[in-house]
């Protein structure tokens, strides 16, 4: 006779491995009791029963006849999307839903509905290269895609794509315009213009918005629609629970459920580490770099031991907001309770919950959600049916149609959220917003990414990075601007030396003991790979300019070059251009710098400390002879700072170079230059 205890033993135990494999594979989505994905970056659920990546069949089995595709790497071309998907929903009826191409397939792309619409939502990154989330979808439509009907065109597609870029950079909009030009080849038919945003000026949100206004009237056109008055439909509930705050069931900061439980254990979170599983990693030195006591740049190392970087990386760090803006952002939503414990669920299967659940209101508003950026006109538009008093809503409605208005007194004062519904209610409280309207229409909090200081080779578990803190008096405006990120490591180099702050929450999520132990503080951080490298073998020569902090990833090419050398291997020469305000105040690493002069030529540009200010394109010309001299010899010319003026000052200064020591025309200048960078000899790390 079978022992049916050792049978229901044994299937537990099977169970049991069966999920431990998956968990720690990432491969286990984990749903709260009572909540939605406990996951802080949850897919949309698709078709359980047929093909998970076909978004045709998804759209299909939950009726939406508009998908909104986001190509986003910051969150700004998400955060669009999300608000076209919104606006269409609510002003005309449409059944919207918005997509992270990473997450389907598109060969089923054929099969799309003449009835139906997709837009795309793309920003360009690097050197007009897709983001990471849609490098996949631009692979397949741009190499003679082959659909699953054998077809070649995508006759039936009515579409639309509005592009996200910056026009300081050489390949502006490049992915906006290579997905236009994609599906026009493809037979696709556009819906009015295609759009473009430049975010150069920080106007990006006004250049959206005239898109949209010219696109959404070729589709009322087209389709016949009609608008209605505006209703808010929360695709997701968010209701108080009976929960204890400090509850290990409560995610209180926790980015995912392995941090949650490493939390209850009392344990660092464990790998593997990527952007939705960040590493505590350990700060173990902080530096000072400025000596004028009016502003800081902060030196900031990090234990990273268990993950892998190589030099030029960037890191991500994981901010949060400051304790003030918190507060203040509780007090004009009328949260009396940001403590109270709530559950999130999707109502709208296609909708993804990227926050946690149970959680708190503090805790949402601290971690999650980008409280101190500008705000959009649509946004106001949006907002104001939940006002206070009726005099609010027709003042708030005005300032989100009138874009002279808007930009006078909400773009020019830097406003954010709080500051701006406190100012339009004289400090009243929006006690009707509903909690889900937020979580669905303010911007997610992403992490600030820092070009890595220091050298894989020398350093492999320590990540340094370098930080001016933001921090900007503007006349006629009685608040300070203040970085989110820069301003948490100031607070974080300070509580390092037994200077705990009372602005930032720097304990543990779980830690209610109100102390902070300088010797383990631990702040979530993730790699993010870049291209950005040194040449494989280490005689080729360099040639770097980075002014203020964009020496930062040339730091770590020097200290690589450096432990090559120690190491025995031959190292080719390096030139650096960099410099600062002042030479006694703000030259970072001055004397670090002296050590590498063996093979380290070290040219410095001091803005004001003469009466002529010199940058680095100066430094670079007066080195015309010597720069040309080393392209010659195979030199690879980097660039790293600023994506406005000086990447541009320093590209003509380089034309002129390579004109003037080459003997060669403009035109064919530029063609070298260009030659340059399509072989990877002109690298830029700009921003």
């Amino acid at each position: 006779m079978v022992d049916t205890n050792l049978l229901a033993s044994v299937a537990v135990a099977l169970v049991v491995v069966f999920v431990a494999y998956k968990y720690f594979n990432g491969g286990l989505e984990v749903q709260s009791s009572n909540a939605g994905s406990s996951t802080p970056f949850g897919n949309a659920k698709a078709d359980e029963d047929g093909d998970s990546r076909n978004f045709v069949a998804l759209m299909e089995k939950n009726n939406k006849n508009v998908i909104v595709f986001y190509g986003s790497q910051t969150g700004t071309a998400e955060d669009l999307a999300s608000k076209l998907a919104k606006e269409l929903s609510s002003k005309y009826g449409l059944r919207t839903m918005t997509a992270d191409p990473e997450n389907f397939d598109f060969d089923k792309f054929d099969t799309f509905p003449e009835s139906h619409l997709a837009v795309f939502i793309t920003a360009s990154y690097g050197d007009g290269e897709p983001t990471d989330n849609a490098q996949d979808l631009y692979s397949f439509l741009g190499n003679s895609p082959s659909f699953s009907q054998d077809g070649e065109t995508l006759e039936n597609l009515n579409f639309a794509v509005f592009g996200l870029g910056n026009v300081l950079y050489e390949f502006y909009n490049k992915a906006g315009r290579d997905m236009h030009k994609f599906l026009t080849d493809l037979g696709g038919h556009s819906i009015g213009p295609y759009g473009e945003g430049d975010d150069s000026k920080g106007m990006l949100e006004e250049d959206y918005m005239a898109w949209k206004d010219e696109f959404l009237a070729a589709l009322v056109t087209k389709w016949g629609l009609k608008e209605r008055e505006a209703v808010y439909e929360p695709a997701i509930s968010v209701k108080d629970i009976e929960e204890d705050a400090q509850s290990h069931d409560v995610y209180l900061g926790e980015p995912n459920l392995k941090h949650l439980q490493a939390s209850k254990a009392r344990e660092v979170p464990k790998g593997p580490y990527n952007a939705s599983n960040p590493m505590l990693a350990k700060v173990t030195a902080a530096q000072e770099l400025f000596t004028n006591t009016d502003r800081h740049c902060i030196h900031m190392e990090f234990d990273t031991t268990g993950a892998r970087y190589t030099t030029g990386d960037h890191l991500a760090f994981w901010c949060q907001n400051n304790e003030e803006e918190v507060q203040r952002f509780a007090k004009a939503l009328g949260i009396t309770n940001p403590q109270q414990p709530i559950a999130i669920s999707v109502l709208d299967k296609t909708s993804t919950v990227r926050i946690p659940s149970p959680t708190t209101y503090e805790t949402i508003i601290r971690h999650f959600l980008e409280i101190n950026g500008p705000v959009s006109r649509q946004v106001l538009s949006s907002i104001a049916p939940f006002a206070p008093s009726e005099e609010v809503k027709k003042a708030t409605q005005q300032l989100g149609s009138n874009k002279e208005l808007f930009a006078s007194h909400v773009a020019a004062k830097k406003f954010n959220i709080a500051r701006l519904l406190l100012h339009l209610s004289g400090g009243q409280p929006w006690k009707n917003v509903p909690f889900s309207f937020i979580i669905e229409t303010i911007p997610h909090l992403q992490p600030r990414y820092y070009s890595i200081s220091s050298s894989s080779v020398q350093s492999p578990n320590t990540i340094s990075i370098t930080a001016v803190v933001e921090r900007q008096k503007l006349a006629g405006v009685d608040h300070e601007l203040r970085g989110v990120a820069t301003n948490q490591i100031l607070a974080l180099s300070e509580a390092l030396i037994g200077r705990p702050s009372s602005t930032y929450r720097l304990q543990q999520p779980h830690d209610f003991t109100g102390s902070l132990n300088s010797q383990d503080i631990r702040v979530p951080v993730h790699i993010r790979h870049s291209l950005f490298k040194l040449p494989a073998k280490p005689t080729v020569p360099i040639i770097m300019v980075g002014p203020g902090t964009g020496v930062a990833p040339f730091r770590g090419f020097v200290h690589e070059r450096a432990a090559q050398k120690a190491a025995g291997k031959e190292v080719g020469k390096a030139l650096l251009f960099t410099g600062s305000r002042h030479a006694n105040e703000d030259f970072l690493y001055r004397d670090e710098w002296k050590q590498f002069s063996d093979f380290l030529d070290l040219e410095t540009a001091f803005s004001r400390d003469s009466n002529t200010k010199v940058y680095v394109q100066h430094k670079l010309k007066e080195r015309a002879k010597d720069v040309f001299a080393l392209l010659n010899e195979g030199a690879v010319f980097y660039v790293c700072g600023d994506a406005g003026g000086m990447s541009h000052d320093v590209h003509s200064a380089l034309l002129e170079i390579v004109a003037q020591e080459g003997n060669l025309s403009s035109e064919d200048a530029d063609k070298f230059v260009r030659k340059m960078r399509s072989r990877n000899k002109y690298q830029e790390d700009v921003w």
